[in-house]
C-alpha cells in the first residue's frame, strides 16, 4: 500500500467491522472508492449503501444482490427459481423458536449441516450425525452465528459426504450479461474452510464441468449480478452437483484463476465501478491456460487440530518468483501474528502447462519457504503437495480428516 490509514484498536469489530471509522479513513485519505476485499463486510449490505451515501464508489454488486445472496436460505430459494440444483433443506429456525426443529432434521435426514443464514467462508457450519444431538448443536451455532455474524437464524441442510467442493467464478455486467472464468477446485479444507485451491477442477467430467458453468451463469444471469462473484457447488460421487452458496465478493483463491485465464479480475472489479463498460471482457472467449495450484500459509498448529499459533515472525525466507510462482503476503520479518485476526500469513501460487507440472512448482516453492519464530501449516502443505491420493488428484473433502495423522505425523 502506498499509504495506510488506523481504524481502530486490535479486535474485529472496533477495526475492520467498524463501519464509521472505515469511511472515516475514506474521508481522511481522500479515496473515491471502497474496495472491500473478501472480509465479512464485503457482504454486508449495509456498509455498501453506507459507502454510497458516502458519495464514494463500491466496488462491489448491488446492496439488493448482497442481501439476497448472503441470505443463504433466501438464496436457495432464488438458485432454485433459476434452475439451479439445490440440497434438501429446512426453513429457518431462530433461538427460543425451535419448533418443528426435530421434524425438519429427519426430512433434509442424516448426517445434515446446520447452517448460519447469513454466515459465509465455511464459518457458522455443524455437523449432526444423529437426531440425539440436533438441538444442542443447533443452539451452539445459533450463539456463534449471532457473535459473527450479528444473525442467530440457521438452517438445516443435507450433507453430501464425501463430496468435492467445486466453485464457479463468475463476472457480471449488472444488466443481465454475465460470463464465466471456470472453476476451481476447493475440496483441501480443515473445519470447513479451504487450505489449498486448484483450477480447473481435476478429473471432473466434461459434462458436469458444462452444467456448473451454465448453472452459475443462470444464478449471475438471473440476479442482473454486477461484478466479480463466485457460484460454489458440492460435487457428489455419482457425478450430480447442488448449489452451495453465492459468495458476492472477491474469493482468497481468486489468483488461481487470474493464473489460468490470464484476467486480472481486481483491476475488472475497478473499472466496472468506475463505469467503464468492459466490452472487452464480455467478447472475450476465454480457454483456461494450463493448471494452477494455491496453498494457504497460516501461523497455526495442525498436529492440533488447526489451532491458530500467534506470535512474532523472527526470520523470514520466501523463494525467487517468475511468471510460474506469485506469492501474496502481508507479513515480514519481526511482524506479529496477533491472536486477534484470522492468522493468514500468505498465499502461494504455482502455475504449469499441466498439473503435474503445478505440483512440482509448488512442493519446490514450499520447499525453499523459511519461517522461524511461529508455528505454521508449512510443513503439513509439504506432506499434503506429496501425498499419494493428492498427486492422483480430484480428492474430496474429507481428505484432510482422513489423512490428518500422515499429514502431521
Amino acid at each position: 500500500a502506498d499509504s495506510a490509514e488506523p481504524i481502530g484498536p486490535a479486535n474485529p469489530r472496533d477495526s475492520y467491522l467498524n463501519m464509521d471509522a472505515l469511511l472515516a479513513a475514506a474521508r481522511r485519505s481522500g479515496a473515491g472508492a471502497v474496495h472491500p476485499g473478501y472480509g465479512f463486510l464485503a457482504e454486508s449490505p449495509a456498509f455498501a449503501r453506507r459507502v454510497a451515501q458516502a458519495g464514494l464508489a463500491w466496488v462491489g454488486p448491488a446492496p439488493e444482490t448482497i442481501a439476497d445472496m448472503g441470505d443463504k436460505a433466501r438464496a436457495r430459494a432464488l438458485a432454485a427459481a433459476a434452475g439451479v440444483p439445490v440440497p434438501p433443506g429446512s426453513p429457518r429456525f431462530a433461538p427460543g423458536a425451535m419448533d418443528g426443529l426435530a421434524a425438519a432434521g429427519a426430512a433434509v435426514g442424516y448426517p445434515l449441516l446446520v447452517k448460519a443464514a447469513a454466515g459465509g467462508g465455511g464459518i457458522g457450519m455443524r455437523r449432526v450425525e444423529t437426531p440425539e444431538t440436533l438441538e444442542a448443536v443447533t443452539a451452539a451455532t445459533q450463539a456463534l452465528a449471532e457473535r459473527g455474524f450479528g444473525d442467530a437464524t440457521v438452517y438445516l441442510e443435507r450433507l453430501v459426504a464425501p463430496a468435492r467442493h467445486i466453485e464457479v467464478q463468475i463476472f457480471g455486467f449488472g444488466d443481465g450479461r454475465a460470463i464465466h472464468l471456470f472453476e476451481r477446485d476447493c475440496s483441501v479444507q480443515r473445519r470447513f474452510q479451504k487450505v489449498v485451491e486448484e483450477a480447473p477442477a481435476p478429473g471432473l467430467a466434461a459434462g458436469t464441468r458444462r452444467a456448473m458453468a451454465d448453472a452459475a451463469l443462470a444464478l449471475a444471469r438471473a440476479a442482473r449480478y454486477r461484478g466479480a462473484g463466485t457460484v460454489e457447488f458440492i460435487a457428489a460421487p455419482d457425478g450430480g452437483f447442488f448449489f452451495l452458496e453465492m459468495n458476492t465478493r472477491i474469493q482468497v483463491e481468486h489468483p488461481v484463476t487470474e493464473m489460468t485465464a490470464g484476467v486480472d479480475l481486481v483491476a475488472s472489479q475497478l473499472r466496472l465501478a468506475r463505469g467503464e463498460a468492459c466490452d472487452d471482457l464480455a467478447r472475450a472467449a476465454f480457454s483456461p491456460a494450463g493448471h494452477a495450484i494455491e496453498c494457504r500459509l497460516y501461523a497455526e498448529r495442525p498436529e492440533r487440530r488447526f489451532l491458530p499459533s500467534p506470535g512474532r515472525i523472527a526470520a523470514l525466507r520466501w523463494p525467487e518468483t517468475d511468471a510460474g510462482l506469485r506469492i501474496d503476503s502481508g507479513v515480514r520479518a519481526g511482524d506479529a501474528v496477533t491472536p486477534h485476526y484470522d492468522p493468514l500469513m500468505a498465499k502461494l501460487v504455482a502455475h504449469g502447462a499441466t498439473r503435474e507440472a503445478a505440483r512440482r512448482r509448488m512442493a519446490r516453492a514450499l520447499s525453499e519457504t523459511r519461517i522461524e519464530g511461529l508455528s505454521t501449516n508449512l510443513e503439513f502443505l509439504r506432506r499434503l503437495v506429496a501425498h499419494p491420493r493428492f498427486v492422483e488428484g480430484g480428492v474430496a473433502a474429507d481428505f484432510v480428516e482422513t489423512h490428518l495423522a500422515e499429514l502431521t505425523g
